[in-house]
């Protein structure tokens, strides 16, 4: 059904109107088209790479493949020694993704993708996928970065599920048209605009009054934002979308980002599952912590 207030010339391309039914062309995705599809599944047989340690995780160096390799450095530095793990690279630009042996660990083909294979009951190795559920898993395994107190963590659990709701409007809409869209469309730009700035000054003024999300106590919930809003108020997202932004308003973020960024553990997860960058910097595959010797750190 057209709308009369905006008739279909002024639409983008000129004269579209959404068909009665939807049909997929590949190639209509823009900058992800090769690694989107509507369906789910395999699409090529392929096992996962198993090594020595309990935890194996399956990931790759974006936002929410660093919020789990922070939890698990953290950990390791706060020296619960059965968070050693093995991460192996998930290279989504070339599909493995959808290897069969990821998708049975996650079935919706999505970093990251970890496999427990001591869980606490003694049983069969233990799938998780989706990182806000990874974290919670291993706060509460190894009983740490996640408060006891009822009210903090129930704060802690408020900010992380916020996160979890409010990234996609970071990345998928307004990171999507500002940096990786084919065209540049002026009303998706601004409507993702409003709402990061809207969420950065959610961020701001809660920090104005609280050292850590779930207030005095670090947490999960400042590892699973950090990797997503630190890094704009960094100016490390989308091109120049740091000063599209005017992230540098953002007093108390940017307060709340150098600290939790001069922290070691924090240093080395965002280098892990990293195929790229500044030499020294990056780690494609992480087995031991000798393995970040000679990184710059």
């Amino acid at each position: 059904m057209t709308d009369t207030k905006f008739p279909p010339e002024n639409n983008l391309p000129a004269g579209y109107e959404p068909p009665k039914v939807w049909t997929w062309e590949p190639g209509n995705g823009g900058a992800f088209a090769n690694i989107n599809r509507p369906i789910s599944g395999p699409t090529h047989d392929k096992d996962l790479p198993v090594g020595q340690h309990p935890l194996q995780l399956y990931s790759l160096g974006t936002p929410n493949g660093v919020k789990v390799t922070i939890l698990l450095e953290e950990l390791l530095a706060a020296g619960h020694a059965g968070a050693e793990y093995d991460a192996w690279l998930i290279n989504i630009g070339k599909g493995d993704q959808f290897g069969s042996g990821f998708v049975e660990v996650n079935p919706n083909s999505k970093i990251p993708a970890l496999m427990d294979h001591q869980p606490k009951d003694g049983g069969k190795p233990l799938r998780l996928f989706e990182s806000g559920s990874i974290l919670v898993y291993l706060a509460e395994k190894f009983g740490a970065f996640l408060p006891e107190n009822p009210r903090a963590r129930a704060e802690a659990m408020n900010w992380l599920f916020w996160q979890m709701g409010s990234a996609p409007f970071l990345g998928g809409g307004f990171g999507h048209f500002y940096a990786y869209a084919p065209i540049k469309i002026q009303y998706a730009i601004d409507r993702y605009a409003m709402e990061v700035k809207r969420q950065m000054d959610v961020l701001n003024r809660h920090l104005a009054e609280n050292e850590f999300m779930a207030g005095s106590e670090y947490s999960i919930a400042d590892m699973a934002i950090w990797p997503w809003y630190g890094r704009l108020a960094l100016k490390d997202a989308y091109n120049d979308a740091g000063d599209f932004l005017s992230v540098d308003d953002y007093e108390h973020v940017q307060r709340w980002t150098k600290q939790i960024g001069e922290r070691k553990a924090v240093k080395r997860g965002s280098m892990v599952n990293k195929a790229s960058g500044n030499p020294g910097a990056f780690l494609p595959e992480r087995h031991s912590a000798s393995d970040f010797d000679g990184l710059t750190i």
